[in-house]
């Protein structure tokens, strides 16, 4: 029996690796990623099982409103260097510039600047460019959420956090690489105080943790409360109704996060077509996301989207079969 099992496992992948790619231009699938839709997997029932596919409805829900985390408070100074050092790079940046075109303009007007002086300026030039490049990118990494605010309301939490009237903290979602949207609200537990906080956005730099991080503006700290201190932090989002899904029904792609739909069968000795459809992510909400794109009545692959994925887009010839 399992000399039988063995040989029939490597003609079913077979199979499946041998299926066509069908383009298809379903109306109701139109949110469909369109790098994917040039080709859409096509299973028999046989294929079906034998590729492990489930599909059901997604379910209506509301995602939770709070989402526990832990919060680092960060040291002031660090943002202080950091912006120093974007600033410095960035003056030196147009400094070489000036110096290379001055020079450049002499050089090609015949007075008193040599080749080499412009080659050696062009190189110092390019050098202080690559520098306030890498400051640039090394700001945005450590403190994406300030870098994307409008200058003034950066320039007023940047004085609140050195001045001391405020502080930065990050909060970590262990467990989780990812959020659907930023929360708007934090709340610290202080020694059993409930502290406001303000949540400034999703950062890139991931710690110790691994999990993704947020910035967060606590205003008028309890005192003592310092760079290094760990408390728990709680993030507040807004009650979000939208269908239920597992994580198995999910995967990513360079538009974003999609599922495979089952598409309507005209007759039942048609193959199963599946069509990939663009989801947006609300929250986590429990093993699975709360998302928006599709509808409850859609038949939506649950376990074996994986499988898919593999077959989306490898076209060969037609294999005949029974079921």
């Amino acid at each position: 029996m399992k000399a039988y099992a063995l040989c029939v496992l490597p003609v079913v992948c077979s199979a499946l690796l041998s299926l066509p790619a069908i383009a298809i231009g379903d109306q109701d699938d139109e949110a469909a990623d369109s790098s994917r839709r040039s080709a859409q997997p096509t299973l028999s029932s046989g294929q079906q099982r034998a590729a492990g596919i489930v599909v059901a409805h997604p379910l209506a829900a509301k995602a939770p409103e709070r989402i526990e985390g832990v919060g680092l408070v960060l040291d002031a100074t660090a943002l202080v260097s950091d912006m120093g050092e974007t600033a410095t790079a960035t003056v030196a940046e147009h400094s070489a510039s000036a110096e290379l075109a001055r020079l450049r303009a002499l050089y090609q007007g015949g007075a008193g600047a040599s080749l080499k002086m412009l080659e050696a300026a062009q190189a110092d030039q390019a050098r202080a460019q690559a520098q306030a490049q890498i400051a640039a990118a090394r700001f945005a990494l450590r403190w994406g959420p300030l870098a994307a605010l409008p200058a003034d309301a950066r320039r007023r939490v940047i004085e609140a956090a050195t001045s001391g009237r405020t502080l930065l903290l990050r909060a970590d979602l262990p467990g989780r690489h990812t959020l659907g949207e930023s929360p708007s609200k934090a709340v610290l537990d202080v020694d059993g105080i409930q502290v406001p906080g303000r949540v400034l956005g999703i950062l890139r730099e991931t710690t110790e943790l691994q999990s993704v991080g947020l910035l967060i503006e606590v205003p008028n700290a309890p005192g003592g409360l310092g760079p290094g201190a760990r408390v728990p932090v709680a993030l507040m989002a807004a009650e979000r109704k939208g269908l239920l899904l597992p994580r198995d029904a999910l995967l990513y792609g360079e538009s974003g996060a999609y599922v495979y739909k089952q598409l309507i069968k005209k007759t039942e000795a048609e193959k199963a077509r599946y069509a990939p459809v663009k989801v947006r992510l609300l929250l986590p909400y429990g093993d699975g996301w709360l998302v928006e794109g599709v509808d409850e009545d859609d038949n939506i692959v649950v376990h074996g989207a994986g499988v898919l994925w593999s077959l989306q887009g490898v076209g060969a010839q037609k294999i005949d079969d029974d079921d």
